[in-house]
């Protein structure tokens, strides 16, 4: 199936010249080109209009989870009958394992899965492996290691009415797939037997499989969209084949686990081995005791905590070689664009430098076996051999894709977008002093609130912000406050209530920086703005201001003593841009209007609330009702009173 781009708009302003000389050049076989696009010139439609035209799957690659889950939004608006899917870090939270010989101190590795994100991983790679009109909107995640996907495709099982085969050999082929047999908890990743129907929750949570045997064969193959109403479920869909792919992405056939097993037996001696020759008697005897722990549990159950730090031998992986990561599972001919590409590549390039340094501490002290080095993100070299075409994007594109993009072809490479459609220009810009910034900022606040606008602040660090977005709360002024530590599903749910008008700010740091798409928001305050340094730097600057430049009545506010060469540099660009738009506007008759988004429901919160009854998972409840009784039993009513109130509510969404 082709790309087929719906909007309202048609391409304007510099638009039209910017998609065609994109698509042309990737058609050629360009290899590096930029676009450099304005806040608000409508980056993301241009890059919509060059995937529809390129027709080959894409992967977007932006530098957090918020903007990706924007970008998957609008994506998904654009292309309503093409594959779009979102691919970030599926951790709420992670605490990476480590060691620290300064202080002798080891940190067992901690991490909180995000179940839902882990099923939206699985259908992007499952889609990417069977269609091409996919376009997967990830974060820098997508350059660490999820397996091979050839040896992913090999132990999937295909499976067809009328095949010869035993329920109980079924069984034991999805536990092998990691997936786990509970008849009372049926969630994704589950399977459950009711006679001689086995049904299988998908790992994806979008279907159910129903497997109907009679006596050594498949009789029938039924498969259930759990979004579906209850009603439509009723007559299922029969398809003549289907694959069953596995539970989890580190998996390897039986065969291949045995031979991998002795490969890690075999480093194992070597490397004890060196160890008590150097008189680390204490180190060998930790690295034998943790590693033939790992593999009695590989051996039992075909899976491990920490499975990942042996995929080199599960992988059959030279030492040193490139890992496998989403990008080895699209075809070749895949086109990468880098959204916000001054921050993105620099993110590429520090990733597996800043591993390999904290794995190499795990290893000298015998934590780790050496080839865990090799479970890692890919290189900065490594990611650039593995793409062929990449597409940088950004209102402040670096130096160094600059200079790919004319090296590769001059400047025909490089594709300016500084008209906005709209007619609005960049935001006005007034300094003020910090004394009373706070009590300035409240009456702003409130002055906005009045008119039914919002607006964003911004700080320099997490404590910061949440100080200022108490304290901005206790002037009968709705606040939020946004930074890493808020969950990934909920960041979009933040941005929505701002939309909606349910609070009047958001307070933050970097993540309400790039390409943030907030129509209401009329006023960015930036304190501390004379802190020269990497959140108040000329493109930092620049990016933030511009979160307001599609108002009428934009305008940023930097709260300063001095002025910076920073604000300096910034000021004039901002000058620069707005007498370009200016001079268009006037050209060509243009009254600068503001576009009316409308606020669509966060894509992910509505997948979760389509979920049929009889497919909820009912394990969080549960959890949720064991921990208000122990409240209770501790007489902290208090805490009992608000998980009950939370258990209501999430019962009446199921």
């Amino acid at each position: 199936m082709d790309f087929q781009l719906v909007s309202n708009f048609q391409p304007t302003g510099d638009q039209p010249r910017a998609i065609a000389k994109l698509a042309q050049n990737l058609e050629k076989g360009a290899k590096n080109q930029v676009l450099l696009g304005v806040t608000g010139s409508g980056k993301t439609f241009s890059v919509s209009g060059v995937i529809e035209k390129a027709r080959r799957p894409a992967l977007v690659i932006s530098p957090n989870k918020t903007l990706c889950a924007q970008l998957f939004q609008e994506f998904r608006e654009f292309f309503p009958s093409n594959s779009v899917h979102y691919f970030v870090s599926y951790y709420d939270y992670y605490q990476p394992e480590a060691y620290i010989p300064q202080t002798d101190t080891y940190i067992e590795k901690d991490a909180k899965i995000n179940e839902t994100i882990d099923r939206m991983r699985h259908e992007a790679v499952q889609d990417v492996l069977t269609r091409r009109d996919v376009i997967v909107v990830a974060s820098i995640s997508c350059i660490y290691n999820i397996g091979s996907p050839e040896e992913y495709q090999r132990v999937s099982l295909a499976i067809a009415p009328g095949q010869k085969l035993q329920r109980k050999e079924f069984l034991s082929t999805l536990t092998t797939l990691q997936y786990e047999r509970n008849d009372i908890d049926f969630a994704p990743g589950t399977f459950r037997v009711r006679g001689n129907v086995v049904e299988v929750f998908l790992v994806t949570g979008k279907e159910v499989l129903k497997v109907e045997f009679g006596g050594d064969t498949i009789d029938r193959i039924g498969v259930a969209d759990v979004r579906e109403s209850s009603a439509a479920k009723q007559d299922l869909a029969q398809p003549s084949m289907y694959k069953l792919y596995p539970a989890k992405f580190w998996i390897t056939s039986e065969d291949k686990l045995n031979i991998a097993a002795a490969n890690i037996k075999t480093e194992l001696g070597e490397r004890a081995a060196a160890l008590r020759k150097q008189g680390r008697i204490l180190e060998a005897q930790r690295l034998e005791q943790r590693t033939n722990y790992d593999l009695e549990m590989i051996a039992e159950t075909g899976y491990c905590h920490g499975i990942e730090n042996y995929s080199r031998h599960l992988e059959f992986r030279s030492p040193g070689e490139p890992p496998f990561t989403l990008i080895d599972y699209f075809p070749k001919d895949l086109a990468v664009f880098l959204d916000e590409s001054h921050l993105t590549l620099p993110q590429l390039r520090a990733m597996a430098v800043q591993d390999k340094a904290r794995k190499q501490a795990l290893v000298e002290h015998g934590f780790r076996l050496p080839s865990a080095v090799d479970n890692r993100p890919l290189t900065f070299k490594e990611f650039f051999e593995k793409t062929s075409q990449r597409v940088f994007v950004s209102a402040t594109p670096g130096e160094f894709e600059q200079d790919l993009a004319m090296q590769e072809g001059g400047p025909d490479f490089i594709a300016e977008q500084l008209i906005r459609p709209t007619g609005l220009l960049e935001p006005k810009i007034e300094i003020r002093g910090t004394k009373n910034q706070l009590r300035d900022l409240t009456r702003e606040l409130k002055l906005l609130k009045e008119k039914g606008q919002r607006a964003l602040v911004i700080t320099l660090t997490k404590r910061l912000a949440e100080e200022i977005a108490r304290f901005l709360g206790e002037q009968s002024l709705k606040i939020h406050w946004l930074h890493s530590e808020v969950k990934t599903l909920e960041r979009p749910l933040f941005l929505q209530d701002l939309r909606k008008g349910e609070v009047d700010a958001i307070v933050g740091i970097n993540l309400l920086r790039e390409g943030l798409d907030l129509p209401e928001v009329s006023l960015v305050a930036i304190l501390d703005a004379d802190k020269e340094g990497f959140l108040r730097n000329e493109t930092t600057l620049i990016q933030t201001m511009g979160r307001a430049a599609r108002h009428q009545e934009g305008r940023a506010i930097l709260y300063a003593d001095k002025t910076t060469l920073s604000m300096k540099n910034a000021l004039r660009e901002v000058k620069r841009r707005r007498s370009i738009q200016r001079a268009y506007n006037k050209k060509h008759g243009i009254t600068p209007t503001a576009i009316q988004k409308e606020v669509r429901e966060w894509e992910v919160d509505k997948k979760q609330k389509g979920v049929a009854a009889e497919f909820a998972n009912l394990h969080d409840l549960q959890l949720l009702e064991q921990e208000m009784k122990l409240a209770a039993a501790n007489l902290d009513f208090e805490r009992a009173a608000e998980i009950r109130d939370l258990l209501k509510e999430r019962k009446r969404g199921i």
